[in-house]
């Protein structure tokens, strides 16, 4: 059979369902195919459209006389295309007048389960649960990605202990897509410039519920055989081929959407893979006949630059030199000098030499950004003023919108069921909605505890299950593996580590003290185990070291069966780890885990989260919902930092988590571990999905971006020359501005400082050429003296206009009182001010007194 084959007729709606990724938020839909032959739907990857392929004739013939199964299909059918065809969405009840403007979303991989393998980890993930999210809210929304001929690896663990990468190729004609054709029937193609040729792409459509994803791909015929092989795998290759990978997602995505007559009007590049397509936009605007810089501020004003990486080294960048190879002939045709087109991502790395880096470049090329917890925008401005120079480290413009994940996608059937039961077929209308999650405590505790039970069995029957394959490939247990139905004990109190092994999350942190760790798992009355999983970038030898040194240890007496590692983590095993786990281990090197949505998957499925207060969990923790390891303070010196929280971990599993577990009342249930879980679903499951992320999204950015537009394009672009004109007159006569104060002193000290609770009325006089006060905020600053960061701690007082005091001169004062603790200075600081700003440091002018 293949994809178009015919299936009887009864059973048409199987095939439709298996081609739109709605399936991976149903888990109603997937137990149809399940239901027809167990073995192979799991032999095909859990893939509807390939199971669509290989499932035999007989069987669906067999089940196409089933009245039952009928029925429930028929019953699933009729939801999804209620879904599909649903006029009123959330957004279009809410905003009908945007429903002509569109999302375009862009990033390098997609997570949206298990049968579409375009995803290394968090990053795509989270990408797709973006886009299932902002389906169900019916937002105008289209994604854009690539689709990577082999994928991510697939890993394997070796006798030794050892990560190998295995790279599968995928069968194109058994993924639920489609290729986007032309008007004659042929492939639709565009091209973008590589050095001194032009290279052809392919598009394909996922349909993603109600939105539709759109990947990548150069395996064209017209193209040479390296440059259909440049969307080999996912972050793989040389430079080169990364370099290349990223013209082709940002140019050629942008180019593929034209050419199917999709004109977005909100820009979002999800990390700075991304990042050239607004050069691309550039190069149309001045096609158009705009300046450059017109068309800079068109594009900025309607563009949105999410981060996701604390660690400088984990920032894409490219040597300049490359750069030129690269785009030699792009630069004239955005009437750029080689500097200036360099200074758009200039960036001066950790070794002092300067590259061309995606992040600064998406940066000023975006007036909106953001990182992805409140933790990771504080990071992240930090780390990133210099592109904002003069402006103070606390108000540099890049926000923060927390992560989530999407909550259909991640509960296990069992906690469906159980909603369904306890709290009606409607929770689904209120996962926003704090307080109606309380409703879970009034669940009775042994139903809630049973079900907590029935998703860990499963979970150790499918593990088991993974785990056997891998022993069997192995020839024997005898070198020194767990015998497989001695591990994932179901009565065990135990512990899930899995994610991107990297090493500043620490896998091995557990390990710090080897003999106090064996005495807390063996515990013959309270035994614990704990789950690892997860893959090591190929080139990443310290994250592939970590693996081995964790399977090391899995061998090792007092230790095996006790630690176990569970190969080839994805998304099926995540699903499996985040439902069935009883704690969550999270120990990243604070403050270097920007969000970290994987434990945001486990509380809604009863678990609970044990972690460093990094990323989500300082936002999530309220001192009853889980457990913290170490303190927010962070050491300057590593080997410190880990002693103190190893001792933590060990401390706090051994005092506080253990006992709870254990602790059983008269009918065998731990009630306060069940009311820590309770609590921990009750407050969490709201506040960390992607249905508040996504809607944050669009208050916060997309509609301010959609009614930029709108305005931006009227009447032949006239407010957005209008707002050029006003802001290349105010950087004309900006240097020309000064301040003025009497700068003498009392008694001998600096009249700048403030005594604790002084107060003193603060003139200065600005001097102005060309500009008019009505377009100047002139504010006094007063600071502590002995902040840390400048411009930290900071009082901000607006300084009225009292009038002109000279020639173009102009007076200013404000009447401040200083805290009644610590000594202060003041400074003053002059900034431009329009009515259409995002934010106040938008035009980065900015003027201080000193």
């Amino acid at each position: 059979m293949n994809k178009n084959a015919p299936v009887p007729e009864s059973l048409a709606p199987l095939k439709e369902l298996s081609l739109n990724l709605w399936f991976s938020w149903n888990p109603d839909v997937r137990d149809l195919y399940r239901t027809i032959d167990i073995e192979m739907w799991r032999k095909v990857n859990r893939n509807p459209a390939s199971f669509m392929v290989h499932v035999s004739r007989k069987k669906l013939e067999a089940i196409a006389a089933d009245p039952q199964f009928l029925g429930n299909m028929n019953k699933v059918y009729g939801r999804f295309k209620n879904y599909l065809n649903e006029k009123r969405t959330r957004f279009s009840e809410k905003y009908p007048h945007l429903k002509n403007q569109l999302v375009a979303y862009f990033s390098a991989e997609y997570g949206l389960h298990e049968s579409l393998p375009n995803y290394a980890g968090g990053l795509g993930v989270l990408a797709g649960d973006h886009c299932k999210t902002a389906s169900d809210f019916g937002i105008p929304f289209v994604a854009i990605g690539l689709l990577y001929k082999h994928a991510y690896f697939n890993q394997l663990i070796n006798l030794n202990g050892e990560q190998e990468e295995v790279y599968a190729g995928l069968k194109y004609d058994e993924l639920p897509m489609s290729l986007v054709k032309d008007e004659q029937g042929q492939p639709l193609l565009v091209s973008v410039p590589l050095l001194d040729r032009e290279v052809f792409i392919r598009i394909w459509k996922v349909p993603v519920g109600r939105i539709s994803l759109f990947l990548l791909d150069t395996a064209v015929e017209a193209n040479s055989e390296e440059d259909r092989e440049i969307i080999h795998s996912l972050y793989g290759g040389s430079r080169d081929t990364r370099i290349r990978q990223e013209i082709i997602l940002g140019i050629g995505g942008l180019r593929a959407l034209r050419r199917m007559g999709l004109n977005p009007t909100v820009f979002h590049m999800n990390e700075g893979h991304s990042a050239f397509l607004a050069l691309e936009r550039l190069y149309e605007l001045m096609n158009e006949g705009m300046s450059f810089k017109i068309a800079l501020e068109f594009v900025r004003g309607t563009t949105l630059f999410t981060t996701h990486t604390p660690i400088p080294a984990g920032n894409e960048a490219f040597e300049f030199e490359m750069m030129e190879r690269y785009f030699k002939n792009f630069w004239p045709e955005l009437e750029l000098s080689l500097d200036n087109f360099f200074d758009l991502g200039r960036n001066l790395n950790e070794h002092q030499h300067e590259n061309f880096s995606l992040t600064v470049f998406a940066l000023n090329l975006s007036s909106m950004a953001n990182g992805v917890s409140k933790l990771h925008g504080k990071v992240s401005r930090r780390m990133w003023r210099q592109v904002f120079p003069g402006i103070p480290v606390d108000e540099i413009p890049i926000g923060h919108i927390t992560n989530g994940v999407h909550t259909e996608s991640w509960l296990n059937r069992e906690m469906i069921r159980m909603f369904d039961t306890y709290l009606g077929f409607d929770w689904r209308d209120h996962i926003e909605d704090r307080q109606y999650w309380d409703r879970i405590k009034d669940v009775p505790d042994q139903v809630f505890w049973d079900t907590l039970n029935k998703m860990k069995m499963e979970m150790s029957k499918h593990l088991r299950r993974r785990y056997k394959e891998q022993i069997r490939r192995y020839g024997s247990v005898e070198h020194g593996f767990a015998i497989p139905e001695h591990i994932i004990d179901p009565d065990c109190l135990t512990i899930g580590f899995a994610r991107r092994f990297a090493p500043y999350k620490r896998a091995a942190l557990i390990f710090k003290d080897p003999d106090r760790l064996k005495r807390i798992l063996n515990d013959p009355d309270r035994p614990v185990q704990v789950l690892f999983s997860g893959k090591a970038h190929p080139h990443n030898e310290a994250g592939k070291e970590l693996i081995r040194l964790v399977n090391q240890y899995a061998r090792q007496d007092g230790f095996r069966g006790k630690i176990v590692f569970i190969e080839d983590y994805g998304i099926n095993v995540a699903r499996s780890l985040v439902s069935g786990v009883d704690v969550w281990l999270n120990t990243p090197r604070r403050p270097l885990e920007a969000s970290g949505t994987s434990g945001q998957k486990v509380p809604i499925n009863g678990g609970i989260n044990f972690s460093i207060l990094d990323g989500w969990w300082p936002e999530g923790y309220n001192g009853q919902n889980g457990w913290v390891i170490g303190t927010e303070t962070e050491h300057a010196d590593p080997n410190q930092q880990d002693f103190i929280d190893a001792n933590s971990f060990y401390d706090t599993l051994e005092n506080e988590i253990i006992p709870l577990y254990y602790k059983r009342d008269d009918s065998g249930i731990p009630s306060g571990w069940v009311a820590v879980a309770k609590e921990s679903l009750a407050s969490l499951l709201s506040e960390f999905s992607t249905h508040r992320m996504v809607w944050n999204y669009l208050q916060k950015y997309y509609l301010p971006a959609m009614r930029r537009n709108i305005r931006y394009s009227e009447n032949e672009y006239a407010e957005l020359f209008q707002f050029h004109r006003w802001l290349n007159r105010v950087r004309r006569h900006w240097k020309k501005l000064n301040f003025s104060i009497d700068r003498g002193r009392k008694n001998g000290e600096d009249y700048r400082i403030f005594s604790a609770g002084e107060i003193k009325e603060i003139s200065v006089r600005l001097y102005m050429v060309g500009l008019k006060p009505s377009e100047l905020r002139v504010e006094l600053i007063l600071e502590r003296q002995d902040a840390i960061y400048r411009h930290q701690e900071m009082e901000i007082y607006p300084m009225g206009l009292i009038g002109k005091s000279g020639t173009e001169e102009y007076e200013y004062r404000a009447m401040v009182t200083a805290k009644t603790n610590g000594s202060y200075r003041f400074n003053c600081r002059v900034m431009p001010t329009y009515p259409d700003l995002f934010n106040q440091h938008e035009t980065r002018l900015i003027r201080w007194l000193d």
